[in-house]
């Protein structure tokens, strides 16, 4: 006897389930379980032990005063570390972005001297620049297929031959002429130079833009889809594209958000002295990526967070700081930076291996 099948539009009973499934999506996952999830946890563990070692060791490192100045060391580098976390997770680098702050700040305060105009309208044209070599960084990798790794060093090598070059033959030296005295200087410090005196602290207001990108990139990270295009990205890109992410404008919006973040480092740099050095910012785009790294960003993509790279440069300005509270010799700083990095990279494996042990 041959078996019917139901009329159409039947619902047929459900089959129970195999025994021992479950579907994985209704498993509730234990506070434990989601911590060591997190891939800032390493850093975490990492700052705490760094400021408890300077806290011994230095007896003017917890003086408010001694904390504001850590702060501010961490903010300078924080600023940049954040979208270079995020390009990290997509799996790329950039190279250039430590002479694209000096590149900003130098067509600030050439444009606006050479024309006599307000520094705004410098620091207008200085914005449309940098994000330019943003959009350039991003087109040329994803136009010619070449590593990120090629396209920046190529960027690195030209921006600091045009800072050098463009600097002496406008102002006949290797710095740019004072601009202190121009109209709109002072509005544009209050932005991206001033300081809040609390009591006897002192903080500088690249603390608040440090916060403000932080919060925005742990935002678009975790409750936008660009932040999910990311993280795609940054897990293989055939695959996302398979699946309809738009790649290359991905990656090449993260390299505008770098060019960005160095528009105002860049700002900060001018209204702090009101002159620039063209020879500055070479060798400072490795401490952004060593502060992703040291925040649980991995080297190929896919992996990290905004927070983390906060915590990083964190840690970099307390070790920057703590050594010369602890009266110890500066030239140890570096063994220290890269002891660091060492063990952070090793704490993270650690962490991230156990996180998927436990999933």
């Amino acid at each position: 006897m041959s078996a019917t099948a139901p009329p159409a539009g039947t619902r047929q009973p459900d089959k129970p389930d195999k025994p021992g499934t479950t579907d994985e999506r209704l498993l509730r996952t234990s506070p434990l379980r989601k911590l060591m999830g997190r891939p800032e946890l390493g850093s975490v563990v990492g700052a705490a032990a760094v400021f408890i070692f300077f806290s011994i060791v230095a007896d003017s490192f917890l003086r408010a005063s001694s904390l504001s100045t850590v702060l501010y060391a961490a903010s300078t580098l924080g600023i940049m570390a954040v979208p270079v976390a995020l390009l990290m997770i997509g799996g790329e680098f950039d190279l250039s972005a430590g002479v694209l702050v000096t590149s900003s700040a130098l067509i600030s305060a050439m444009f606006s001297y050479q024309m006599t105009a307000n520094v705004w309208a410098g620091i207008f044209v200085s914005l449309l620049v940098t994000l330019a070599v943003g959009v350039f960084n991003g087109f040329m990798l994803t136009r010619t297929k070449l590593p990120s790794f090629i396209i920046t060093l190529g960027t690195f090598l030209m921006l600091t031959g045009l800072n050098l070059g463009f600097t002496k033959l406008i102002s006949g030296t290797v710095s740019t002429r004072s601009i202190g005295d121009m109209e709109g200087f002072a509005s544009a410090k209050k932005v991206f130079a001033s300081q809040l005196t609390l009591g006897d602290v002192t903080l500088k207001v690249t603390i608040l833009w440090w916060f403000a990108l932080v919060a925005l990139a742990t935002w678009i990270l975790l409750r936008t889809r660009f932040g999910n295009w990311i993280f795609a990205v940054g897990g293989g890109a055939d695959a996302a594209r398979a699946v309809g992410v738009p790649v290359n404008k991905t990656k090449i919006g993260l390299y505008m958000g770098v060019a960005f973040a160095a528009w105002i480092s860049g700002q900060h740099l001018l209204f702090s002295f009101d002159v620039v050095q063209s020879g500055e910012g070479v060798g400072n785009e490795l401490t952004y990526i060593i502060a992703a790294v040291i925040g649980g960003c991995l080297i190929t993509g896919g992996y990290g967070s905004a927070i983390g790279s906060a915590v990083g440069a964190f840690i970099f300005g307390m070790t920057s700081k703590g050594i010369v509270y602890a009266e110890w010799n500066p030239d140890w700083f570096k063994f220290f930076l890269g002891a660091m990095l060492l063990l952070a990279t090793l704490l993270n494996a650690w962490v991230r291996k156990r996180a998927e042990a436990t999933k």
